[in-house]
């Protein structure tokens, strides 16, 4: 039987969400980011009159604003958009449990044993209409045969569309599109292909698979096989008690990062935010991920496994391993970001370790936990690292205040 895969992208959905809460802004440019003033964000979401002024997602806010003066900026509300996606789950859970989050505002439905309910562009359109009624955001459906073709269908039509990428029809829809079109494709990769004469998704389907993997290594084959139609990872079944997966911090700086003086000033700040985090909720981390932003806006994300911890001192550690040894400062950078992942409870416990001083490590504990106290009573200024005090408008920022547990998905 022929898999009927959906892609479900809620549309503009921070910036939608902030519309219900605030109706005086209908129809006016809206965008959610950080504190404009001190330069701490980016446009996270923008609605559709924003859009036409040629904001960009991932813009600096000042940019965005002088592209558009009139520009309404809310601060990103996590909890509420949390609300509104587990919401969402919730009419997805409706008609199938093969849901698969990409973030809070995206999710892949597997539907093909869901028949009693239509075909998939029926129940594509169903969500659509519930969606739009029940929680008064909209949502734009793509209907494929896989993963990859959903998710572009779902890019194709904005807003509140359903599109059918069919065996039929794909070459037609989907290979005349750019290769930054289909997922997984990075800027990286992207000029890469161009330099290479290949820019379409058409082109990069009937390329050679030993060209790609020349140039791209295997992740150049797995491309060949995604605009070939071949993908055919299964949708993952969702359990709601999972949705907890991992714990990041990330922050736009007020000036770019030129030296690993202030790289190590505003790392060591998210590393703290995140440590606490972990102990707030009971957790330790087994990985630690970084993410750098130059100031062109090129991404670049490393990660390495930990023996478990909720440290600071510790995340720090692998932190700071991460980037002195895979960034060399070509470029300044413009915003940075911590994450710890592989979750489980303090009760889970930690293997011991002949090369560790546990009696150190548990009175680094304890200090750390006091920190947490005397924070959570007089404010997060009250006490702070001497390092951080270095630059103190770079360290001047309060990324628990701001902190949210994210789906792994999400990063």
């Amino acid at each position: 039987m022929e898999r009927v895969i959906l892609h479900c992208d809620l549309n503009s959905f921070y910036a939608s969400v902030e519309e219900l809460y605030h109706p005086e802004s209908r129809g006016k440019p809206i965008a959610v980011g950080g504190d404009v003033d001190a330069r701490h964000g980016i446009i996270l979401a923008k609605n559709q009159p924003a859009k036409k002024t040629g904001i960009q997602t991932g813009e600096a806010l000042w940019q965005a604003k002088l592209k558009c003066p009139d520009l309404i900026i809310y601060k990103p509300n996590y909890p509420r958009y949390m609300l509104f996606s587990q919401r969402v789950r919730g009419i997805f859970h409706d008609y199938t449990d093969l849901i698969e989050p990409f973030g809070l505002d995206e999710a892949w439905l597997d539907v093909t044993g869901s028949g009693i309910y239509g075909t998939g562009e029926q129940i594509a359109d169903i969500l659509r209409q519930r969606i739009r009624s029940e929680l008064g955001v909209t949502a734009s459906v793509g209907v494929s045969f896989n993963k990859i073709f959903a998710k572009l269908g779902s890019d194709l039509r904005k807003p509140d569309y359903t599109t059918i990428i069919s065996r039929d029809n794909y070459r037609q829809l989907v290979w005349p599109l750019s290769c930054g079109e289909l997922l997984y494709v990075g800027r990286s990769s992207q000029r890469k292909l161009a330099e290479n004469g290949i820019e379409t998704i058409g082109q990069l389907a009937q390329a050679s698979p030993a060209l790609l993997r020349k140039l791209l290594g295997k992740w150049g084959e797995m491309l060949w096989s995604f605009a070939n139609g071949y993908e055919n990872s299964p949708v993952a079944r969702y359990d709601s008690s999972e949705i907890v997966k991992s714990i990041g911090n990330s922050v736009t700086c007020y000036r770019d990062l030129a030296t690993e003086q202030d790289l190590d000033i505003v790392m060591y700040v998210l590393a703290e935010s995140v440590a606490s985090r972990l102990r707030d909720h009971g957790f330790l981390c087994r990985l630690v991920s970084i993410s750098l932003r130059t100031n062109d806006l090129l991404c670049f994300s490393r990660q390495m496994t930990v023996e478990p911890t909720n440290l600071a001192s510790e995340i720090m550690k692998a932190v700071r391993e991460l980037y002195r040894n895979n960034y060399h400062w070509e470029k300044p950078l413009r915003s940075v970001g911590v994450r710890a992942g592989k979750l489980i409870g303090e009760e889970s416990g930690r293997q011991l370790s002949l090369f560790v001083d546990e009696q150190i490590r548990q009175k680094e504990g304890r200090l750390e936990r006091v920190i947490d106290d005397i924070r959570s009573r007089y404010g997060f200024y009250s006490i702070r690292r001497l390092s951080t005090l270095l630059d103190q408008p770079l360290s001047s920022f309060d990324p628990k205040g701001e902190h949210v547990i994210f789906p792994e998905s999400y990063f």
